[in-house]
This record gives C-alpha cells, sequence and structure tokens, in this order.
C-alpha cells in the first residue's frame, strides 16, 4: 500500500477596507479607550455599530457611548489557540454585553481555565498597551474584580447555578462565584483605574466607581437593589446622591447587586486623526492529505511518469486521478501509464504578479490533455513567448532537478494538433 501524503497549505491574501463614519468612529473610539455603539429605530444600543438598521435597513448615526465593563451571555473553551488568535494561551471565546448594550460582542476572555468561565460572569476590557484603530486594542477581556460595584455575576437568571460549557462540551452547574484574577491567573485584579486594567472611562473616574456610588445612593433610598426606569438615564458618579437626567428614548435597566445600570451617553464620534481605513490580512491554514489514489499520482510524478486511472464501465482515463468516474460514479483502481506529451486544448494569459511567486508576467497557463488521457489538467506554459502560444500547442513536461512535479510544459516542435481531437477535451 502507498505511502499517504500530507502537506501544510496556507491561503492567503490582504482584504482592503475603506471604513464609513460609524466604523470610522468605532475604530478611532477602541485607539482612545472608547467604546462606540450606535442606536437602532426601536431604541437598542448596537455593538460593534452597524451602518444601518438591522431590522428597518434606515441609515444609522446615532453614536453612543457604553461601559467597557459587561456580562458574558455565552462562550466556548479554546484550548489551542492558533496563530493570529487573541492570546497565545488558551482562552475562552466569549459574547460580551458591554453595559448600555443590547447587542453582544465576540471577543477573547483571558482565563484561568474553563472552570473559571460562566455564562452571567461579570467582565472588563483589558486595552492593548499599543493601540492603532482596530478591533485589536481590546486585547481581550478579563473577569471583573469583585466589590466596587463589580460582583462576579450579573443577577439577571444566570449565576452560580446556571449551566456552563466545560472543555469536553458538556454542560455543568452549581460552581461557587468566581474571584478575579491577574493577567497570569494568580491573585486579585489591580484596583479599578489602574494602568491597563481597563476601568478608566473615556471622560475621566471609573465606570466602576460611579457604579457603584450610584447603586449605593438607590440603596439608600428606597431599599431596593434593583430597579426598572424608564427614559434614557444618566448616573454619575460625583460626590453626594447620584442623580439622573435625560429623557429621550426608551431604555432597559437591570440592576443586579451593588451596582446600577449603565445608560449609554450620546457620542459624536469625532476624534483627532480619524481611521479611515484597514488592511486585514485574511489565511488560512490547513493540512491537505490527497488521499491514496492522488498519493500514487504524486509519488508517480517523483519518477517523472503521469499515472491516471480508467473507468471500468465509460473507459475513459482520468488525470489527475479522482479514485471514482465522475460520470458513471463507480470507483477506479486501474492505473493507466499516460503521456508524457500533451496537446493545450486552452489557455489564458496571466498578467497580475502573485505574491511569493517568482515567474515574471505576462505568462500563460493553460489546460493540457495528455495524450491518452481523458481529461485536461493545468499547467504553466515556458519557453515560448505568451503571445504564441495557440490552442492545439504539442508540449512536453519541463523538469527542474530533483522536483518531484513538472516545472512547467514547452512546445515540442510537433505539428499543432486538428482540432478534431481535443474538442471534447476542452
Amino acid at each position: 500500500m502507498p505511502e499517504v501524503l500530507t502537506a501544510p497549505l496556507v491561503v492567503e491574501f490582504p482584504f482592503t477596507r475603506s471604513l464609513g463614519p460609524v466604523q470610522s468612529a468605532f475604530l478611532t473610539g477602541l485607539r482612545e479607550r472608547t467604546v462606540l455603539g450606535v442606536r437602532a429605530r426601536d431604541g437598542r444600543v448596537v455593538v460593534p455599530p452597524v451602518e444601518y438598521d438591522p431590522v428597518t435597513a434606515d441609515e444609522l448615526r446615532d453614536l453612543v457611548e457604553v461601559a467597557p465593563t459587561g456580562t458574558v451571555t455565552t462562550w466556548a473553551w479554546n484550548p489551542s489557540p492558533r496563530r493570529g488568535q487573541p492570546l497565545a494561551t488558551p482562552f475562552a471565546w466569549v459574547l460580551v454585553r458591554l453595559d448600555g448594550a443590547d447587542t453582544a460582542l465576540l471577543h477573547a476572555l483571558d482565563a484561568p481555565g474553563p472552570d473559571a468561565v460562566r455564562t452571567g460572569m461579570r467582565v472588563r476590557i483589558r486595552w492593548a498597551a499599543e493601540r492603532t484603530g482596530a478591533i485589536g486594542d481590546i486585547a481581550c477581556f478579563e473577569p471583573a474584580r469583585e466589590g466596587a460595584g463589580e460582583p462576579a455575576e450579573e443577577a439577571t437568571g444566570v449565576g452560580a447555578g446556571a449551566p456552563r460549557v466545560g472543555a469536553n462540551g458538556s454542560r455543568r452547574g452549581g460552581e461557587a462565584p468566581l474571584r478575579g484574577h491577574n493577567a497570569d491567573g494568580q491573585g486579585d485584579i489591580p484596583a479599578e483605574g489602574a494602568e491597563g486594567a481597563g476601568g478608566t472611562g473615556g471622560a475621566g473616574g471609573t465606570w466602576a466607581a460611579e457604579a457603584a456610588e450610584a447603586a449605593g445612593a438607590a440603596e439608600a433610598a428606597g431599599g431596593t437593589r434593583a430597579a426598572e426606569t424608564t427614559g434614557t438615564t444618566r448616573t454619575t458618579g460625583t460626590t453626594g446622591p447620584a442623580r439622573t437626567t435625560g429623557t429621550t428614548g426608551p431604555a432597559r435597566t437591570t440592576g443586579s447587586p451593588g451596582t446600577a445600570a449603565y445608560q449609554p451617553q450620546a457620542h459624536s464620534g469625532q476624534f483627532g486623526e480619524p481611521v479611515t481605513g484597514i488592511i486585514a490580512a485574511a489565511r488560512l491554514d490547513y493540512v491537505y492529505a490527497p488521499g491514496r489514489t492522488q498519493s500514487r499520482y504524486l509519488q508517480g510524478l517523483a519518477e517523472r511518469r503521469t499515472l491516471g486511472e480508467r473507468c471500468p464501465a465509460c473507459r475513459k482515463v482520468y488525470v489527475p486521478p479522482r479514485g471514482a468516474c465522475p460520470t458513471c460514479g463507480v470507483a477506479t483502481a486501474e492505473q493507466v501509464e499516460v503521456g508524457p506529451r500533451g496537446t493545450v486544448t486552452t489557455f489564458c494569459i496571466v498578467n497580475i504578479k502573485a505574491r511569493n511567486l517568482d515567474i515574471e508576467v505576462p505568462y500563460v497557463y493553460a489546460h493540457i490533455a495528455l495524450d491518452g488521457a481523458d481529461l485536461a489538467l493545468h499547467a504553466r506554459i515556458g519557453d515560448i513567448p505568451y503571445d504564441q502560444v495557440r490552442m492545439g500547442l504539442r508540449v512536453e513536461p519541463v523538469w527542474a532537478e530533483g522536483a518531484r512535479y513538472p516545472d512547467h510544459y514547452r512546445p515540442t516542435g510537433e505539428p499543432d494538433a486538428d482540432y478534431d481531437s481535443y474538442k471534447e477535451l476542452i
């Protein structure tokens, strides 16, 4: 039995996008440690902001600022981070509904293990040390410190007894409330407002301090730990009792022990030196396994032989072989050596240089029907001016020293093939 080959492959290209006013404000805001959302026509605050209402498709421009703290709505543990992901150590993918928002933001949560993560836990942003105006300016989320208005879990019906997903995908519950951890997973989280802690509000002070002070005032005034209000409400954590201002637009406020619901504040979206475009590298790393049939084909190429397989029903020879006839749907096993010469059935002229490909443009890429094959393969045509390549051109492979496959095909000098001899293979 032949060895089954495998090879690591990468598909990669840079994706360039210009930003409109909404996305520009959002990404520039992240650079300034400010999280912006947009208010939809129904009053909901959407974070990340969108340019058009997801329900009515109306254009949206009403930007608001939300808090850098929030609640985990669902999560999945990632035990083996891949290249380009937010953290190099195991972490949780989380959907976080930031305080003041009605939708959730997807990001990474830095936690010591799956036992330290649960739906309903309170988290906060950890800002990147260097910010450029990209989603990576949020380095990750981290558990919010207990106290200072940030309990381990939000009292919204999901808490210590709520089910959660373990490392093996099982759902468990009944866990004790989570205490915070530093970035290294040890000890308590630094105090709110500490450099890099992600707790500092864009207008000075801390979100947690405002929430704690407002909660204390609310509890002193009415003896309640949660409040339901209507209208747009702002809590300010200066001195003395918290005050509320504003009455525009619907609002949903859900309190929890030691906190008050944060109300998003209107924001102009104006920053100095706004981000106007982004370039994101789209990359896919994977391992390709060609299987037994194509492994035999590739091993034959290493011996400078081209092997196809014949269909037992229609008797067509397929190169490269697929293990089954695409016409008849039956397995193919009979090996047939074809070529090495063949005929150009059709071709294209390439005028754009490929990244990491040391071939000067223009050059020709063609479909070539090897002698004895009933399916054309594709390869580069060389050793001839690109404007002289034509249908029916007879070609042969050129092998580089030590190569496992032909570098290109070149003209044989034979007369061109008659069109009727290859027209069924175009």
